[in-house]
């Protein structure tokens, strides 16, 4: 495993844990890294709170990075998730020019990035996203388990 891919993630599970935490959200977090390895944006599920569907993770982290560059396309940049994205994220991902993700769960309902769907390598698109799925998986997707174990009266796994 690289562990950059590794680092950044678990920065990515802390934002996630804000998300529980602090607004009881689907914990989901991401980090948008340059190319120079610095954060240009970070995010976690705020659609509950803001009461706006558009409020992901990765929607969050993308709108801080292009506002802290002053700029829509996010060129040569890596975004790191917790959770597969979705249909609207992954479409977004490609509209900003990401070069890399890098997700730890994949989503069996809705993952939009290589298992229910792979908007991000349709070759329709005038524009590729470098993929890698599964970092710190098994992790993200207990967290994920556990918040919607906790969420039934259940214990965690």
């Amino acid at each position: 495993m690289d562990t950059n891919d590794e680092h950044w993630m678990r920065r990515a599970f802390m934002l996630a844990d804000r998300a529980e935490q602090e607004f009881d959200e689907i914990p989901v977090g991401a980090v948008l890294v340059s190319p120079a390895g610095e954060v240009l944006g970070e995010g976690w599920n705020r659609n509950i709170v803001d009461h706006d569907p558009s409020a992901h993770a990765e929607i969050m982290a993308m709108r801080a990075a292009g506002k802290a560059l002053g700029n829509h396309r996010l060129v040569d940049c890596t975004l790191y998730v917790t959770l597969e994205p979705c249909a609207m994220c992954a479409m977004a991902m490609v509209h900003a020019r990401i070069a890399r993700l890098v997700f730890g769960a994949t989503d069996p309902k809705t993952g939009a990035c290589g298992s229910v769907f792979d908007l991000v390598a349709d070759p329709r698109h005038n524009h590729r996203i470098e993929v890698r799925g599964g970092v710190l998986g098994d992790e993200a997707s207990r967290r994920l388990s556990n918040y919607f174990r906790a969420k039934r009266g259940k214990p965690p796994r």
